[in-house]
């Protein structure tokens, strides 16, 4: 996923947006322009300040700005942030994504009586940690090394760092996570019949946690097993068994990962009859690098 130019959308630009400005200038620093605009600008929630500077983030200087300030050329991708209400229109040919995050802040003083200090500030703790925690994942995918090209494969498996596991599997599958929040990032592709999940690890039970113990990815032939190997390398993965050709059982050219939870991850192709007919006789593996 490309991007240099992130604009953040809600309302009023005064709470989740503001928030959400902050984060981002503190986490992709010179790398990406950040922006944010409301449809009905107000102005910036104290209680968002005051969260912000629990975090050494000043949002002092920010104020709330109309969506119809913002000059669509100089945006490449959108992210809204309503949960309940009308999210603001944009103009352009940006990528658009959608954050739905509840609104910390009540709609008028006295529609909420029952939320004092206290309680206003951890409502915007937690919708700051919400929208922290996504773009965690969103900076996991930018500057992927190019891609693989795999053939099939199903997982549903836990971690104990999504945004590192989302930005391992993007590389690896080739195809970017469909949605995704604090807690979880799904993956689908029809031409792959793939579904797949990524669930933070927090010690909450799930059925049937040890159902698949590896995940395996089908790729063309040796020359991409060989290829995936140096991939993974540029990528930084952990090496469980460099690239070789099995010959017990199916005969497979395969290379072994492990992501970063440790999950192990076989790439493999199946041999094809001229390969097959090179079987040595001691079944022993030969390395393929």
């Amino acid at each position: 996923m490309r991007f240099d130019s992130v604009l953040f959308l809600c309302v009023a630009n005064s709470a989740r947006s503001q928030m959400a400005e902050g984060l981002a200038r503190a986490r992709f620093g010179a790398r990406v322009r950040i922006q944010s605009a409301g449809s009905q600008p107000s102005r910036v929630n104290p209680f968002a300040i005051e969260v912000m500077a629990e975090r050494g983030i000043s949002l002092d200087g920010h104020a709330s700005k109309s969506v119809d300030t913002i000059d669509p050329s100089t945006v490449d991708t959108v992210i809204t942030l309503c949960a309940e209400e009308v999210c603001p229109v944009f103009l352009g040919n940006a990528r658009r994504l959608h954050w739905p995050i509840e609104d910390p802040a009540p709609p008028l003083v006295g529609e909420a009586p029952h939320l004092d200090r206290d309680a206003l500030l951890e409502r915007f703790r937690t919708a700051a940690d919400r929208i922290d925690g996504r773009l965690a994942i969103l900076e996991s995918l930018r500057d992927l090394p190019e891609p693989l090209a795999p053939i099939e494969h199903h997982l549903s498996l836990r971690s104990r760092d999504v945004p590192r596991s989302v930005r391992f599997y993007a590389w690896l599958l080739g195809v970017e996570p469909k949605e995704w929040t604090h807690r979880y990032a799904t993956f689908v592709s029809a031409p792959l019949a793939l579904n797949f999940v990524v669930l933070v690890d927090d010690g909450i039970a799930i059925a049937q946690p040890n159902a698949l113990y590896h995940l395996g990815v089908a790729l063309p032939d040796r020359a991409a097993v060989i290829d995936a190997y140096h991939r993974a390398r540029a990528l930084g993965a952990t090496i469980e068994k460099p690239p070789r050709t099995t010959w017990r059982g199916t005969p497979l050219h395969e290379l072994w990962l492990r992501d970063p939870d440790g999950n192990l991850v076989e790439l493999y192709a199946r041999l094809t009859d001229a390969e097959l007919a090179q079987r040595p006789h001691d079944l022993e593996p030969t390395a393929l690098v």
